[in-house]
């Protein structure tokens, strides 16, 4: 087992591989840590954090669920100073093993990679569930509002790990429940969970 250090992004909402994330940073160790992997073109992990605050704290130390997602930077934008304007794309995911205090106070994650999914085709009873979803983006690209979609293209609505990972994304989930669909190698019974959430709720 090969572990990677990378810097750590705590918070109360994380990321699904090719989600969007659009963050405002305004915390100065933040601040460091967004310009260096913006120079860098190096991603950051974001973790869903369990217990405590997105804001430093002295002397408390966050929880983290062990399961987050790489996060790349695709747009930047210095709005002030001590102010930054971000939308990133989530990688891959990864499973943390230890987490140390870092350098500005940024925490490290000790964290080994899951593999990305395989294309994986949609189950004939789960179609509805992309057609609405495709409605939605049609109907944002007649009206001319392509670029305001929280989406990256290529859209791929026949593909059951794509799919469940934008649903799971905005539905009404505790985190620790989004945890288990982020941690689960099978996009089909990903989607499978996703599609029981929906019907029982």
């Amino acid at each position: 087992m090969t572990l990677d250090t990378i810097p750590l992004f705590p918070l109360s909402h994380g990321v699904f591989p090719d989600g969007m994330l659009q963050l405002q940073i305004f915390e100065v160790r933040y601040l460091d840590l967004i310009k260096r992997c913006h120079r860098d073109h190096t991603p950051f992990g974001v973790a869903w954090i369990k217990t405590g605050r997105e804001v430093q704290v002295p002397g408390e130390k966050p929880q983290m669920y062990p399961h987050g997602c790489l996060a790349h930077i695709r747009e930047f934008e210095q709005i002030q100073p001590a102010l930054l304007r971000i939308v990133c794309q989530g990688g891959l995911r990864f499973e943390m093993h230890d987490v140390t205090a870092g350098p500005y106070g940024v925490w490290q994650g000790h964290v080994t990679y899951l593999p990305q999914d395989p294309a994986s085709p949609l189950l004939p009873e789960w179609q509805p569930h992309a057609d609405r979803l495709g409605q939605w983006i049609a109907h944002a690209q007649g009206q001319g509002l392509e670029n305001k979609l929280p989406l990256f293209a290529p859209y791929q609505l026949d593909d059951s790990g794509w799919l469940s990972n934008r649903l799971a994304e905005v539905l009404p989930m505790d985190p620790a429940h989004k945890q288990l669909l982020l941690a689960q190698p099978d996009p089909q019974q990903r989607m499978a969970d996703v599609v029981d959430f929906l019907t029982q709720g």
